[in-house]
């Protein structure tokens, strides 16, 4: 009989679960509603995925971003798994093929975006299937205590009216205790079985540095540590500056922002991922799905949004169980910065009502109408158009998306396709009427295989270079042979879609959703407020900070902050004798220095991160000490 443990090794080529998977997953097949609070890299969607593989039926992945249902949905479909969503913009007629295939082509995933629930003809499809289980992920969204709360997160728990039997998993990375009663709350599992997996990362320490020279101390931490690392910053420009200096300076980089095409994306991942280039300047966009089991140190050069998300992105260091670093580089201007840029992009009610009016008014959408189309929308052309400034409008899109009014599709950007129509002896006919024509589908015929039989993806200016002309000239050719009806031909387009998902009522729409936009807005400040405690607070342990403020109790102080770091009066001193045997011995790893000096772990430990912090040695690609 098939049980968790092949299916894991089966698609994921692990021989074993990290804990608490094969408890959450032995709840799950015993059909109980389920809360798992896992930390970033803890492994959340396996523990609905393989169940999932174990049921009959279809499991519903609820998720907040595009962008990452598309990776999830791809990742499975790799390991030869059957997943589908409903893209934006996608007929109504292709909507009731999909769901045709999902009830008879052996499909055991249907990812949505919660807005979707608000459509009835979306519940009414869904209720023609059989549904195994129902997977809330990013669970935290459902909660007005959450640190991204959307309300449209309320629609899911219409799903257990259509399907009563289908058993609820709530996934979440951070989360608490507030958040965890108002999941419960809010999806009608109050009987749920809760797993907790503690925030508590030992190999990792949280180092809050006050520096006034912020790119001396960066490269300084660069040159200490030999393995991956990822720089956050807070600005699409600032990656591609700080990428820069660090290449500039010999430290290979890359860079990742949201506004990046799906192909630039994937280059900067693949680049860091297989190591061309060590260190990753992103910023929050470089999140989600990130599992790099070597990256040694996380540098904040910026202020994170919030402990959620400071949380989230230190934590994608020390995957490997080896000691690792986060550094948080600040200065007396990044909290005002923080502040001032937090009331500069916050909108008022009659700020949002004026953008809505001028987004329907942008298309012509008339008063009590709904649009089923979708629309290409560039930001800042919008922004041109009616002279908006760029924060407060992106800010107050992700408020009306958040809040169900719009869905904003960024993942839509799209490289040119061609195809074919005519066949071989047509086209050798029609291409003989010019030069210029000959030449181009020549090249494109000779670059291209399959352009007969199916759409492909082309690059007008790989052809333009190989017949030996400009770009320009061989969209043109393009256009005109799409207009004779030669070929199928469809331009790339860095535009995003944008669908009306209710319909035009002015201020009524956005009264409908004022009390959510305030909590929203409350809670933002209450973040800051909190991340400013944090970062502040010099006098408690790092860790134990970030603890507490998930509910767990009891800790004990990690040792190896810098604000454990700065009152270890009490130890002895090894330092000098740290030094003598890596003058002696070259490099030599903690364990070894500890055999060496008969000392205790903790104190070795505590001397090596002092001695780090001040640039004295630095650490290897295998973990190793030396002198600098």
């Amino acid at each position: 009989m098939i049980n968790p443990l092949n299916i894991l090794t089966k698609y994921w080529g692990h021989t074993e679960f990290i804990s608490p998977q094969e408890e959450i997953i032995s709840s799950v097949l015993n059909k109980e509603n389920t809360i798992a609070l896992l930390p970033t890299g803890g492994g959340k969607s396996i523990c609905f995925q393989v169940p999932a593989l174990l049921l009959d039926g279809i499991c519903i992945v609820i998720s907040p971003m595009v962008s990452l249902i598309k990776d999830q949905v791809e990742n499975l479909k790799k390991k030869g798994i059957k997943a589908a969503t409903i893209e934006a913009g996608t007929s109504k007629d292709d909507i009731i093929t999909l769901f045709d295939n999902l009830k008879f082509g052996g499909y055991k995933f249907l990812y949505l975006s919660p807005e979707r629930l608000s459509s009835s003809f979306i519940k009414e499809k869904v209720k023609e299937l059989n549904v195994s289980m129902i997977a809330v992920d990013e669970a935290h969204c459902i909660s007005e205590w959450g640190h991204d709360f959307r309300p449209s997160y309320r629609h899911i728990s219409v799903l257990q009216e259509i399907h009563p039997h289908a058993n609820f998993i709530a996934l979440t990375a951070t989360a608490t205790k507030d958040v965890l009663s108002d999941i419960s709350k809010n999806l009608k599992i109050d009987a749920a079985t809760v797993f907790k997996k503690s925030f508590l990362r030992n190999e990792l320490a949280y180092q809050i540095f006050h520096v006034e020279d912020k790119l001396t101390r960066l490269l300084q931490t660069c040159t200490r540590f030999k393995n991956s690392a990822i720089v956050y910053v807070r600005s699409r420009k600032r990656t591609e500056e700080i990428a820069a200096f660090l290449n500039a300076n010999n430290f290979k980089a890359s860079y990742y922002h949201g506004g990046l095409t799906p192909t630039e994306k994937k280059e900067a991942f693949n680049n860091w991922m297989t190591e061309s280039t060590r260190i990753m300047v992103a910023t929050n966009a470089f999140g989600m799905g990130i599992d790099k089991s070597n990256v040694t140190v996380v540098i904040h050069l910026d202020l994170p949004y919030s402990i959620e998300n400071y949380v989230q992105e230190a934590g994608r260091a020390g995957r490997n169980g080896e000691q690792s670093f986060s550094v948080v580089l600040q200065n007396n201007n990044d909290i005002q910065a923080l502040r001032s840029q937090f009331n500069v992009g916050t909108p008022t009610l009659e700020e949002i009502k004026k953008i809505y009016r001028n987004l329907v008014q942008y298309y012509s959408i008339a008063i009590g109408e709904l649009p089923i189309d979708s629309y290409p929308f560039k930001l800042s052309e919008f922004c041109q158009r009616y002279n908006l400034t760029y924060v407060k409008t992106n800010t107050i899109l992700k408020i009306l998306a958040n809040n169900g009014v719009i869905e904003l599709n960024t993942s839509l950007k799209r490289r040119s396709s061609l195809q074919f129509i005519l066949n071989s002896k047509q086209l050798i006919q029609y291409k003989n009427r010019s030069e210029i024509t000959y030449k181009v589908v020549n090249t494109i015929l000779r670059n291209y295989v399959g352009i007969y039989d199916h759409e492909v993806y082309i690059n007008e200016y790989m052809i333009a270079k190989k017949a030996g002309v400009t770009s320009e000239k061989i969209k043109e050719v393009l256009q005109k042979l799409n207009t004779d009806q030669v070929v199928r031909y469809i331009e790339a387009t860095d535009y995003d879609q944008l669908m009306f998902l209710v319909p035009r009522e002015d201020n009524r729409t956005i009264n409908s959703i004022a009390k959510n936009i305030k909590i929203y807005l409350k809670q933002q400040q209450r973040k800051i407020t909190d991340l400013v405690d944090f970062i502040t607070n010099n006098e408690t342990c790092r860790s134990t900070q970030l603890l507490s403020y998930f509910g767990e109790e009891n800790v004990e102080d990690c040792g190896i902050c810098d604000v454990c770091l700065r009152r270890q009066n009490t130890i002895v001193d090894f330092r000098s004798d740290i030094l003598n045997l890596l003058k002696k011995h070259d490099t030599l790893s903690s364990i070894e220095i500890q055999t060496f000096l008969k000392a205790n772990e903790r104190d070795i430990l505590i001397h090596l991160r002092n001695l780090l912090s001040e640039d004295k040695i630095a650490i290897n690609s295998t973990n190793k000490y030396y002198i600098v």
